[in-house]
């Protein structure tokens, strides 16, 4: 079967997580909310003493995320109003949550402490839950030789940059993202068309997450590389091609900021094959290049294996008069073991078409006698090999 694809793209869905709340001391006073101005906001430096939560996150999106709500432990008497204030405090906190949430607003909380899905984060008198997905990819690969757990060990006690992306009093999720604050400060320096150095993240059957390298070194934002954009090359399994760590060069092919996405390719740095012509595959002067295509005679030439059902099917397509081949040769190099059928990005002449049949070393010139135009060729070449079993 021939070589010839159409490219599309997929989406990716977030993961939800979930967060427990921890007390503090019984003397409160609301905290400010930051001024438009001052969109960041630092935590308190005093520390509280708590338990870690006990969080079971899942890899499915849909599933619902066990809890088992730690012990608050509280320095005060624990009278009625102690309680009260208490009480006031953590519910003043949830308010200031989900204001961070509405207004996109940057947070830097100190990190308490970590479980197995992700990262505990101080936000006032409460404890928000970063999970590991919502880490900045320069964490990873800034020190790729070491396990997340051993990250997290190492960032506890230090302070993140953070958004609120969940604040849900009622079920006491309060869910924080750096992903989502390094998003808010670098996707301006992303455009459609731009190309980066990058390495390879998670590769899943679908394609494969990128880390952006920015000028200072660092890989602060991560796109997706589309199965279908990994290479011109029929790809039948994206870990063929790219493993995780890999360094690649990508190109922007679209940003969504409200989703904050960006999209990439691989293949589109690469000369597209259906495009190129005739003489930048084989030169046409047999004096400078030995094996290049000769003028043997026509009738010797047996098809390469597939081409014969193809010009069947091209023949039946309305336009196409005749379809032959005129030279063959071979190259110094193998291209693909399978039949692939390429396109000269020049106009017909003369109602005649070229197209270029290669397979291994193997090459076939083949004329096409058409009152179609270029995409008029391409678009009855696309039916007929899907006709082609």
């Amino acid at each position: 079967m021939p070589i010839f694809s159409i490219a599309t793209l997929g989406s990716v869905s977030g993961v939800s997580f979930l967060s427990h709340i921890f007390t503090s001391d019984a003397s409160y006073a609301p905290p400010q909310f930051p001024s438009l101005v001052n969109h960041c906001h630092k935590s308190p430096a005093k520390r509280y003493s708590f338990h870690a939560a006990k969080v079971s996150v899942s890899g499915n999106a849909n599933t619902e995320v066990s809890e088992q709500a730690p012990a608050a432990q509280i320095s005060d008497d624990s009278s009625a109003s102690s309680e009260a204030v208490r009480q006031a405090r953590i519910s003043g906190d949830w308010e200031v949550a989900r204001t961070y949430n509405g207004s996109g607003f940057i947070y830097e909380g100190r990190i308490e402490g970590y479980n197995g899905g992700g990262l505990l984060v101080r936000f006032y008198s409460l404890v928000g839950f970063l999970p590991f997905s919502q880490l900045s990819p320069s964490r990873s690969c800034k020190e790729s030789r070491k396990s997340i757990h051993e990250i997290a060990k190492d960032l506890t006690g230090s302070d993140i940059s953070v958004k609120v992306i969940q604040a849900d009093e009622e079920n006491k999720k309060l869910i924080l993202s750096e992903k989502e604050a390094v998003w808010s400060k670098f996707s301006e320096q992303v455009n459609v068309g731009d190309i980066f150095e990058a390495r390879v993240g998670s590769v899943e059957d679908y394609g494969a997450f990128i880390h952006l390298r920015f000028p200072d070194g660092f890989y602060h934002l991560t796109g997706l590389v589309h199965v279908s954009e990994v290479s011109w090359d029929l790809v039948q399994d994206v870990r063929d091609i790219l493993t995780e760590g890999d360094e690649v060069r990508v190109k922007v092919t679209s940003v969504d900021r409200e989703k904050s996405r960006i999209t990439l390719s691989i293949k589109q740095l690469e000369e597209d094959p259906l495009l190129e012509t005739l003489d930048k595959v084989i030169p046409q002067d047999a004096s400078t290049v030995p094996d290049s295509l000769s003028n043997s005679d026509i009738s010797t030439i047996e098809p390469l294996p597939g081409l014969e059902t193809i010009f069947e099917e091209l023949l039946q397509e309305d336009g196409i008069d005749d379809v032959r081949i005129i030279r063959q040769g071979f190259e110094k190099r193998v291209v693909s073991q399978d039949l692939q059928l390429w396109l000269s990005n020049a106009p017909p002449t003369n109602q005649k078409f070229t197209l270029l049949a290669r397979a291994g070393r193997q090459v076939q010139e083949i004329h096409l006698r058409t009152s179609l135009d270029q995409e008029g060729i391409k678009k009855a070449l696309q039916r007929a090999l899907e006709r082609v079993p």
